[in-house]
C-alpha cells in the first residue's frame, strides 16, 4: 500500500487530506505535535489500523531533523506539507519567536522535507502537495511575516515543479479563507473574509483533482477564484491601503 505523509494532520486540512487520501487507498503519515488530536484525525478515519503517527515541532531544527532521519528507508509515495500558522498583529507588537517560528514551520520545515524525500517521491513516481495561501500573492499588514513566508512557498514549489516536470507531480495549493481553526491559532479578528470562505472538502478535493491532472498551481473554488482575479487586478499601493484599513483591529 502506497504511504504518505500528512504534516500538520491534527485539524484543518490535515484532517481533511487525510480523509480524501485515505478513500483513495493510501496509507498515511500523520505527523503532528499533539497526541491526543492526532489521535482524534485518526478516529474520524474508516481504517484506522492502516495509519501510524509521526511527532516533530517543526519549529525546531532539532526535531525535524530527527523526523527526516526517521522517515530513512521508507518508500513514501507522496507528501502533504500543511503544516503552518500564521500570526495576526503588526509586526512590531508581536513576539520575534512567533515571528520567526512561522518561517520554520511553514517555509523552511516543508523545504527540509522536500530536499530529504524528492529522491524517493521520484522514485516511486509519486507527488508532493505544498499548501501556500492567497496571502502569498499580496503583502498583507498585521500578517506580514506570514504573507512573506507563502509568497516563498508558492515561487520556492512552482519552481520545484518546473525542476522536476515528468519526473515528480507538484501541486501548489493556494486557498483564501477556510474555516479551519486558523483564526484561532493566529489570532485574527472574526469576520475578516468571510464572503470568499470556502470548505476545507473542497480545497483538499480541488488539490488532489489538481494533483490527478498531473499537477498545478491549485486556486480551489469559485470564491478563492474571485479573490485572486481581485489580487491580480489591484494595483499594489491600492490594496496596500484597503488591506491596511481592512485588517487592522
Amino acid at each position: 500500500m502506497k504511504t504518505v505523509l500528512i504534516t500538520g494532520a491534527s485539524g484543518g486540512f490535515g484532517t481533511e487530506f487525510a480523509m480524501q487520501l485515505e478513500q483513495q487507498g493510501y496509507a498515511l503519515l500523520l505527523h503532528g505535535r499533539d497526541k491526543a488530536r492526532l489521535k482524534l484525525t485518526l478516529d474520524a478515519l474508516q481504517y484506522p489500523e492502516r495509519h501510524r503517527f509521526v511527532f516533530a515541532d517543526l519549529s525546531s531544527r532539532k526535531e525535524t531533523e530527527e523526523l527526516i532521519d526517521s522517515l530513512a528507508g521508507l518508500e513514501l509515495y507522496g507528501l502533504v506539507n500543511n503544516a503552518g500558522f500564521g500570526v495576526w498583529g503588526g509586526f512590531a507588537e508581536t513576539e520575534c519567536v512567533a515571528q520567526a517560528d512561522v518561517l520554520r514551520v511553514d517555509l523552511v520545515a516543508p523545504v527540509m522535507l522536500a530536499h530529504a524525500l524528492i529522491p524517493t517521491l521520484k522514485r516511486n513516481q509519486g507527488f508532493m502537495i505544498n499548501v501556500s495561501s492567497l496571502a502569498g500573492e499580496t503583502p498583507l499588514p498585521y500578517m506580514a511575516t506570514y504573507a512573506a513566508v507563502k509568497a516563498g512557498m508558492t515561487f520556492w514549489s512552482e519552481a520545484i515543479r518546473a525542476e522536476h516536470q515528468g519526473e515528480l507531480k507538484v501541486v501548489t495549493l493556494a486557498p483564501g479563507p477556510s474555516p479551519t481553526g486558523f483564526r484561532d491559532v493566529s489570532g485574527a479578528p472574526k469576520g475578516k473574509g468571510n464572503g470568499f470562505s470556502t470548505s476545507a472538502a473542497k480545497v483538499v478535493s480541488s488539490s488532489l483533482q489538481t494533483l490527478q491532472a498531473g499537477g498545478g498551481y491549485c486556486v480551489p473554488g469559485w470564491r478563492h477564484k474571485c479573490l485572486w482575479l481581485i489580487q491580480k487586478i489591484t494595483p499594489r499601493f491600492i490594496s496596500l491601503t484597503i488591506m491596511a484599513n481592512y485588517l487592522k483591529k
